[in-house]
């Protein structure tokens, strides 16, 4: 009997990339060029810094990441995030904070690629829904504060985004009119064809049609400026120097930025019924960084907008990408051609960006639904205002605002009673653990005395979210202070996974009942 041929080895699935995926690719570098020159100047950043990292995050992060769909690259809240962090420590503008910046983003894409090697994805979700909108909120009005002075020409010594603009607004004398003609129909082009079209690269055609009016020489406005032509030098010849001041906002930019685009992956994964995995993600958001302060860049994230741009042309691997990437490089040696690009144009872009993240909705639901919540969201918000540009101080206050709110709610347990005869039944609700089983045993003690005529209580502990050997030698406590007042105490339906500790702690001084008695 001659025996089976050997099966063929088994060959991992090569991802191939498709027609749809060339022309998506195309269409969202033509509108991440213009937005990458605007987000670097946000950022603090000379504009061909942005060209950098809108050159190289593509590419890396497609080679792992998750989602066909998602598009990496400078975005603004992340942008904000690398100004608040650099601002202390260089001047905006000089190499130096270049430098800075890069080494940003190798830190960034370093605890990205950590982890989700740790398959620590589920991080992605470790700051409160309150506090992200909180934060979001008051950031995208810190972007637009910032470009305020940008859109009227009206220049501002001040490092604060809010004091810029009320400088920049209090002094009309020095504004140009063709420059806010330029920024507001910048404006308003993007935002009325998106609802046009969402096909049309509407962020081309508004920064198309200045820049070429620019060097024709009809428009008189303040422009970009030399932008150094041909390809970055990679290099990791940085100031590492700063490495120490830089760990905490590259973690927290790490985490921060990490959740626009979960939340992209997350959202077209349930529209098409596919799997994603945030471990990979954050894997392939790491290597975009990685390779963004390799090249000169700055960190990087999602966008909402490219990614919809890249679904909506036809993209269906991540290939597309790639493609956008590579057609970034293929532009860098003509980038000197942008040097006559209005600054407008590019605060125009910013405001649009930003205007999307203005969602006043949730504090309302908040107010509605809970208080401690709105609580957080709101402190979140003003916090972050306060401390601009070092907003990520704002965030960490938002953080320790909701833990305080988690651990007050943990600590809270709330008591039903009900008497029957001489029987008093307490029905206790909440997590009993070290922290709570004080207020607990002393909220029971308390009943004792409001109720010295009963004999029986009934104590049924269904309700508690956990029972801990903390929380059973505080109910075993209470049972013996009662004992002494000759009440018997009873508790029921203690939870099966804590029965078997609960006979050996309780049963020397009260009686478990599995199930309530009629």
């Amino acid at each position: 009997m001659t025996s089976p041929p050997p099966l063929p080895p088994r060959r991992r699935r090569i991802i191939r990339p498709v027609r749809g995926d060339l022309i998506a690719g195309i269409s969202v570098a033509m509108v991440l060029i213009p937005q990458s020159l605007a987000y670097a100047e946000l950022a603090g950043l000379p504009p061909v810094h942005g060209l950098y990292a809108a050159a190289a995050a593509p590419i890396a992060a497609a080679l792992i990441g998750s989602s066909p769909y998602l598009q990496t690259g400078p975005v603004a809240l992340t942008s904000l995030l690398t100004l608040g962090a650099l601002a202390p420590l260089a001047a905006t503008g000089s190499a130096t904070f270049a430098g800075y910046a890069a080494i940003l983003a190798v830190l960034v894409g370093v605890a990205r690629v950590l982890l989700g090697a740790l398959r620590w994805g589920a991080l992605a979700y470790f700051m409160s829904i309150p506090v992200v909108s909180g934060f979001t909120v008051a950031a995208a009005v810190l972007i637009i504060a910032s470009q305020v002075p940008h859109l009227v020409d009206a220049p501002s010594v001040s490092d604060s985004p809010t004091r810029a603009a009320a400088d920049a607004l209090s002094h009309p004398d020095r504004w140009s009119a063709t420059t806010i003609l330029v920024g507001v129909a910048v404006i308003l082009i993007v935002l009325v064809g998106r609802r046009m079209s969402a096909l049309v690269p509407w962020v081309l055609v508004a920064t198309v049609i200045p820049l070429v009016a620019s060097q024709a020489g009809a428009l008189d406005v303040t422009v970009v400026g030399a932008i150094p032509a041909g390809l970055p030098d990679l290099s990791l010849d940085l100031p590492w120097s700063a490495t120490p001041d830089l760990i905490v906002p590259a973690l927290l930019i790490a985490l921060v930025g990490f959740a626009e685009p979960a939340s992209i992956a997350r959202r077209y994964a349930i529209t098409d019924r596919q799997a994603w995995n945030p471990h990979r993600e954050f894997i392939g958001q790491g290597l975009a960084n990685l390779a963004a302060g390799v090249a000169g860049g700055y960190p990087t994230g999602g966008s909402f907008s490219r990614s919809a741009l890249n679904r909506l042309c036809g993209a269906k691997t991540r290939w597309s990408g790639a493609v956008t990437g590579a057609t970034v490089i293929a532009v860098l040696p003509f980038a000197d051609v942008l040097a006559e690009l209005p600054v407008a144009v590019l605060a125009g872009l910013v405001i649009v960006a930003a205007i999307s993240l203005v969602d006043l909705r949730p504090f309302g639901e908040y107010w509605r639904n809970s208080r401690p919540q709105f609580l957080v969201a709101v402190p979140t918000a003003v916090a972050t205002l306060a401390f601009a540009p070092r907003i990520e101080r704002g965030l960490l206050v938002g953080i320790a605002l909701a833990f305080a709110v988690h651990l007050w709610r943990e600590m809270r347990i709330d008591l039903t009673t009900r008497r029957a005869g001489p029987t008093l039944h307490v029905h206790p609700e909440g997590v009993l653990y070290f922290a709570s089983a004080p207020m607990l045993d002393t909220r029971l003690t308390a009943l004792l005395a409001e109720h010295p005529d009963i004999t029986r209580v009934v104590l049924d502990v269904h309700r508690l979210g956990r029972l801990d050997l903390t929380g059973l030698m505080a109910l075993r406590g209470f049972a013996e202070h009662a004992r002494g007042f000759g009440v018997e105490v009873e508790v029921h339906n203690v939870p099966e996974h804590a029965r078997a500790r609960a006979h050996r702690v309780l049963d020397p001084v009260c009686r478990l009942v599995t199930t309530e008695p009629d």
